[in-house]
């Protein structure tokens, strides 16, 4: 049996298959992509199936979906781990650019709490490293917010084993967020080494971006000899593929979600994970 939960830091138990709120967002991630009552059906809905870990960010709108996790889901369950993201600071559709100063992450922080209705943020992910900034100047801000209550675990997004090594040097990391799926495995370095540590790895890209809900990635006889979709066995490739990979597919779609979380209860043989490991 394929573990169904990871514990975050060691602490906080969430269920591996999660949901992510970037298409909550406007194309290139601009303004609501659609009414706000629907965004709010399909975040009740995930927690409803038993979803544990809701993933977002500030600059997805920027602050729609923040917004609307809080909407749709406060006040909070009890178990229920949100994480969101900071660095990254959105100019316009498919427009950002990369913001590290410790000054202006604690705003973007305390801006996400409030949006959020959070006293704490169970899981802040520096969205981008800032190359213009030390990373002991990111990191060490992110650690601020920690002492001080506001932040209860760090992660990292977009980054290599070497720069998470790093920053493992200067605070404790929780998480990584990386494109990862089952064609796309350039960060399998990383991958392994968030395996040594029991670092949880939250694979961004999981269908990728859509295409492997189709016959493209080749796993459509697979997909039929177990009776469902392609996207759903890209989904539980990566589930049986490390117990550390916690894939957040998005959706603004109810039907779509549905798919998604019925994936868990896909069960691969030996036969079909070699065949799916060929097709990177």
């Amino acid at each position: 049996m394929i573990p169904e939960i990871f514990a975050l830091a060691g602490q906080l138990p969430v269920r591996r298959l999660g949901y992510g709120t970037a298409q909550l967002a406007g194309p290139g991630y601009w303004g609501p992509r659609g009414e706000a009552r629907d965004a709010v059906a399909v975040l009740r809905r995930a927690v409803e199936r038993g979803v544990t870990l809701i993933d977002t960010a500030d600059n997805y709108g920027p602050s729609v979906a923040e917004e609307l996790v809080a909407e749709a889901l406060y006040p909070y369950p009890a178990g229920l781990v949100i994480a969101t993201k900071g660095g990254v600071v959105r100019t316009g559709p498919d427009a950002w650019h990369i913001e590290g100063r410790p000054e202006r992450l604690r705003a973007m922080c305390e801006a996400s709490l409030r949006r959020l209705r959070l006293d704490t943020i169970d899981l802040y992910q520096l969205h981008r490293l800032d190359p213009d900034v030390p990373m002991a100047e990111q990191l060490g801000a992110l650690d601020e917010l920690r002492r001080e209550g506001k932040i209860r675990h760090i992660g990292l997004d977009s980054v290599t084993a070497e720069q998470l090594e790093a920053a493992r040097e200067l605070t404790d990391i929780a998480s990584v967020q990386n494109r990862y799926n089952l064609t796309d495995r350039a960060s399998e370095p990383l991958l392994k080494l968030c395996e040594a540590h029991g670092i949880a790895f939250l694979p961004w890209f999981p269908l990728g971006n859509g295409s492997l809900t189709t016959d493209r990635a080749g796993s459509t006889d697979i997909a039929t000899a177990h009776g469902v979709s392609p996207g759903q066995i890209a989904l539980a490739w990566l589930l049986h593929r490390s117990p550390v990979l916690c894939p957040t597919p998005g959706t603004g779609s109810l039907a779509h979600l549905e798919e998604n979380l019925d994936a868990v209860a896909v069960r691969l043989g030996a036969e079909d994970m070699y065949r799916l490991d060929a097709l990177s």
